[in-house]
């Protein structure tokens, strides 16, 4: 007679947690690394193992295999997942892939047909110790498939392409994506540990610093597409080369975990870091982050509350030294000054009401030839735009007039302006 199995229990409990919870479950529910733990100590439990112990079997091992067990001749929905968890370029052992493949599964509520295909499956079943093993012994085997099936009718939304740690732990990292303009320095230092790309300093004055999102300590995860993970020595420099002229789409690993401490899989490779290079230090808040109270939060971000005086033509050349003209060309029209909300993004500014949040005008960096301050008035400010820049030969230039609340702030949008577009590549 056979006994209980202590880890069904848990596994259930484990389930119903997640059931408890919202829907979908995502990678942010505290409840879904303890189930992948528990669900992975049953497909490990009583796998054979070589004797003379060159390899280690994992489950993966038998997964990879299902489709070649399959009757149905052609392409199906479980062999797709299995030629998608091998192909994935951030997981590298067995385990990685293992785990991928149970969140791919997770995703499409097809954990329930794996298991009922190594169910149908003899050969592969003696992979298991039917003494000790859960998958192995049929009277166990029925009520975790029954626990699969509940599973495959609940919703998960999970985050594939985090899954550069998963060869490592279940704790998967904050991932984060940072967009920038094309530009010939990004100002962030670079260093090579164990496939891995980290980003050891974060240069004053950079396109990094200015867009206030890399901090030193994270990890270039992704440029554009392009996987890093087990990265050569330079290859990030070859892709930024491969891109050069286009925007650019970075996936980030913040150092930081959930709970705002170290994500605890980076703790040895910051300790090899730090004795590589010993000047390195984790960089916790982004150097200008001072949030003054003239901003207002809005969908995340922190924008200006500005008074929007006008603009006026200013002719067929877009310097800084027409600001001396345009400026007091609008103010001598004594418009009645709009409210709005000025927001200086990665690759555009971007201005809308204030009272009815109705766009007024959106410019990329390439669109604005100057930025400045006019020398009597330490709030106004104006930067000039192409009105036509689809045919740059013909056009002329707007000049716009902006008050702020104070002379720091006015020098502080105007230093993120300049930074923009001076940083952007196509920029004439």
């Amino acid at each position: 007679m056979t006994g209980k199995e202590p880890l069904l229990g848990t596994l259930k409990a484990c389930i119903l947690a997640i059931k408890e919870g919202s829907s979908p479950c995502t990678d942010a529910s505290p409840h879904l690394a303890p189930f992948c733990e528990i669900l992975e100590m049953i497909l490990r439990k009583g796998i054979k193992q070589p004797v003379l112990g060159f390899k280690r079997r994992d489950y993966w091992h038998w997964l990879e295999q299902l489709p070649q067990q399959d009757t149905c001749s052609g392409v199906t929905p479980l062999s797709i997942m299995v030629e998608k968890a091998s192909s994935c370029e951030k997981v590298l052992t067995a385990q990685g892939r293992g785990r991928y493949f149970l969140r791919l599964a997770l995703n499409q509520k097809s954990l329930a047909t794996a298991i009922q295909q190594l169910a149908r499956s003899p050969k592969l079943l003696e992979c298991y110790d039917p003494l000790v093993s859960v998958l192995g012994n049929e009277d166990f085997m029925e009520p975790f498939l029954s626990l699969m099936l509940v599973v495959s009718e609940m919703n998960f939304s999970l985050d594939l392409q985090n899954s550069s740690f998963l060869d490592e732990s279940w704790l998967l990292p904050v991932c984060m994506t940072y967009e920038t303009v094309p530009c010939r320095e990004l100002g962030m230092v670079l260093r090579y540990l164990d496939g891995r790309i980290f980003v050891i300093e974060v240069l004053p004055e950079s396109q990094a610093e200015v867009d206030e999102v890399v901090l030193a300590g994270d990890v270039i995860d992704e440029i554009s597409g392009f996987s890093l993970r087990n990265a050569r020595n330079g290859q990030a420099g070859t892709v930024l080369q491969k891109l050069k002229g286009k925007p650019l789409s970075f996936r980030m690993i913040r150092w930081k975990g959930h709970d705002g401490g170290m994500y605890k899989p980076l703790l040895p490779y910051l300790k090899v870091l730090r004795e590589k290079v010993p000047s390195f230090q984790l960089q916790q808040e982004h150097r200008h982050k001072e949030e003054k109270e003239e901003r207002c939060l809005q969908g995340g971000r922190l924008l200006y509350n500005l008074r929007y005086l006008g603009q006026a033509n200013v002719g067929k050349y877009g310097g800084k030294e027409v600001l001396d003209e345009g400026i007091p060309t609008v103010l001598e029209q004594h418009l009645c000054p709009r409210e709005v909300l000025f927001d200086v993004k990665e690759t555009e500014v971007f201005i809308q009401e204030k009272t009815s949040s109705k766009v007024l005008c959106q410019y990329s960096y390439p669109e604005i030839s100057c930025v400045g301050r006019h020398l009597d008035s330490n709030n106004l400010f104006a930067f000039c735009v192409a009105v036509s820049p689809g045919t740059p030969e013909h056009s002329t230039f707007d000049c716009l007039v902006f008050e702020s609340n104070s002379e720091n702030e006015c020098e502080e949008i105007i230093k993120r302006i300049a930074a923009g577009f001076k940083h952007t590549e196509w920029f004439v």
